[in-house]
This record gives structure tokens, C-alpha cells and sequence, in this order.
């Protein structure tokens, strides 16, 4: 399996493009759509660049894989399935994602979120095929409900269930979000074996220290900071918790996910034919 990563500046995101070399099938992996939230304006250079090497390398884009509704950049999902004709593929509990955030932006009818947004909504199992390969599915919730893991040929794009050691492992507070659940799913994660790659979704390089993107299990597994393996359920459910009751809220959080519900569809007036964003008051 041939392997790239991208990596966006401002919102510290990876995207990673995996690709059979005998079939030419690809696969891309938490695709970034540009956003300057001063001029409230959108561009596709990252998934241009995207694009770009898929062209390049005479691929053919099979899937687009969420996984999560990210809450700190936009999704390129839908741009790029409009260039490609890819499908968009997230974890089959975005439902209960979509209906939170449908009654937080009091969406009309036409506009609000649905299943039909994406593509394919996956389970814990599942598999997908990608040329010669299979991509295993993990239902990984904890962070949100919809998180899953993408697990082939010994790498795992874990999305933010864990980040670096250093930096240690993802917040519980947002809707549906459960640290109990996110401990289970990282040692859904753990038990893929010590010497599976683990590939990140963010990278926040404490200390200025270089940009990383992967990790095996058994670094994850000896030096986490807050879940490694001396750390018990209960003790992480504290740190998580106590933790969590701190952190500010994400400063891209209320444009982010009204796109991202609907797999990066920007919300369209018909009549005008201007996206427009809902940004409710006093909800944070």
C-alpha cells in the first residue's frame, strides 16, 4: 500500500491519501477545507493539492473516510467527491450527531443534515475494499459518537481518539461524548498489536518540538501521558473529566460542524444562491 500525509498549518490537521499500486483504487483520509474565518471565506487549495497527486499518480479515488465530524476545521469530503465521484464514508452514529447540532442551529427543514448526506454509514466490522486491500472498520466512539478507526495493512488512522504521547488523548465534553467509552476504544486500538502504526488526525508539537504524525501501538502503549499501560478506566474517567471542565471551546466549532454534518456541503440559500452559516449565541 502506497502512503502520503498532508499536513494544514492552521488547524494542526492531518490528511492522508492511501492507494493500491496494482488497482490504482485510493482512499483519502480526513480531507481539509480551507477556512479564514476573518473574511468568513472558504478555499480548496489543500484539497487542490489533493487532487493534484491523485491525478498525478493516475489514481482512481474510491473513498473518502470521516473519522469523525471534526469539530476544529471544515471537511473537503463533498468537494471532492464532486471532482472524482468518490463516496463519502463516516461512522453509522453521525445520526445522532446530525440530530444534535440540527436542533442547536435550528435548521428549516430543507436545510437540516440527514443520513443521506453521506454515502456509506459504517459499523464496528465492516470492511471496505480498496484494490487488492481491505480497509477493517473500528467503531471507536468517546470523543463523538460517530468515531471510528480505519485499520489496513498494520496501520490505523485513529482520527482523535489518541494524539501523541506527549500530548496524550482527545476531549470527552462535546455532545454525546463518553470517557469511558474513549478508554474502551483505545484499548480496541491497543489490542491491534504492538507493532501497528498509529496515524494521527492533529499534530500540536508541545514544546516547538518537530511535527509527527505516527506511532506504534507499544510507544502509545508504554509512554501516553494519560492513557498508558499503568492507567486504569477509573483514574483516565477522572483525568478526562477534571480535565475536560477546563478547555476552552474550539474557535472553529459552530462554522465546522454545520458543514461537516452534511459530509462538507456548504449551507446554500436557494434564493440567493449565497452560503450562509448559523452561528447561535450563548451555547458554549
Amino acid at each position: 500500500m502506497n502512503l502520503q500525509h498532508f499536513f494544514d498549518e492552521a488547524t494542526n490537521s492531518f490528511t492522508y491519501l492511501i492507494s493500491d499500486p496494482v488497482s490504482k483504487q485510493a482512499a483519502v483520509i480526513d480531507p481539509v477545507l480551507d477556512f479564514d474565518p476573518a473574511a468568513v471565506a472558504t478555499k480548496t487549495t489543500s484539497a487542490e493539492q489533493l487532487l493534484s497527486q491523485i491525478k498525478q499518480q493516475d489514481l482512481q479515488l474510491k473513498w473518502i473516510l470521516e473519522t469523525h465530524v471534526h469539530a476544529d476545521h471544515m471537511s473537503a469530503a463533498y468537494w471532492l467527491k464532486q471532482q472524482t465521484g468518490a463516496s463519502i464514508v463516516i461512522g453509522y452514529n453521525v445520526t445522532q450527531v446530525q440530530d444534535t447540532f440540527n436542533r442547536l442551529y435550528a435548521l428549516p427543514q430543507e436545510q437540516m443534515a440527514t443520513p443521506n448526506d453521506f454515502d456509506r454509514l459504517v459499523n464496528d466490522g465492516d470492511e471496505l475494499e480498496l484494490g487488492e486491500w481491505v480497509i477493517k472498520v473500528l467503531h471507536t466512539p468517546g470523543h463523538t459518537p460517530s468515531c471510528c478507526t480505519y485499520h489496513i495493512d498494520g496501520c490505523a488512522f485513529v482520527g482523535d481518539t489518541i494524539f501523541m504521547p506527549d500530548f496524550g488523548t482527545s476531549r470527552c465534553d462535546f455532545p454525546g461524548g463518553d470517557a469511558a467509552q474513549l478508554y474502551q476504544s483505545i484499548q480496541k486500538i491497543y489490542a491491534l498489536g504492538d507493532d501497528t502504526q498509529l496515524y494521527m488526525c492533529h499534530d500540536y508539537r508541545p514544546g516547538g518540538r518537530e511535527l509527527k504524525w505516527k506511532i506504534s501501538v507499544a510507544e502509545q502503549k508504554q509512554t501516553n501521558k494519560h492513557i498508558n499501560q499503568e492507567v486504569s478506566e477509573q483514574d483516565f474517567v477522572k483525568m478526562r473529566t477534571e480535565r475536560d471542565q477546563q478547555l476552552s471551546v474550539p474557535k472553529l466549532i459552530l462554522p465546522a460542524l454545520q458543514v461537516n454534518i452534511k459530509a462538507g456541503r456548504l449551507p446554500l440559500d436557494p434564493e440567493s444562491g449565497t452560503s450562509f452559516l448559523r452561528l447561535p449565541l450563548n451555547q458554549f
